[in-house]
């Protein structure tokens, strides 16, 4: 099987039971990173907004702000990956018609 090389790790966030994880050991500090943003974000917003309610509440307000990060981040990569494949273009154009241009 290929979970012959992963690593099980345990992810702790908010106060909801440890999630049993097997990532490829080079990913872990990924993973890591991620936990140690969501608890961050959580533990913040649950002092913010203690007078508002449950857990479950932050941790909904710390998921839709992972979520808009992630499509704001999708967002401006899908346009520098459009800049690129245009600039490509350009150059590849250029090239062909300095080719051109030598016969």
């Amino acid at each position: 099987m290929a979970d012959n090389n992963k690593t099980k790790i345990w992810i702790q966030l908010a106060d909801v039971k440890p999630i049993p994880l097997s990532v490829d050991p080079e990913d872990e500090p990924t993973y890591r990173e991620a936990e140690n943003l969501v608890n961050t974000l959580w533990n913040r917003w649950m002092n913010r907004f203690s007078d508002s309610g449950a857990s479950q509440d932050v941790m909904a307000r710390v998921a839709f702000q992972f979520a808009r990060l992630y499509i704001e981040a999708y967002k401006e990569n899908q346009l520098v990956n459009d800049f690129l494949t245009d600039f490509e273009k350009q150059l590849d154009d250029a090239s062909q018609q300095a080719s051109d241009d030598k016969e």
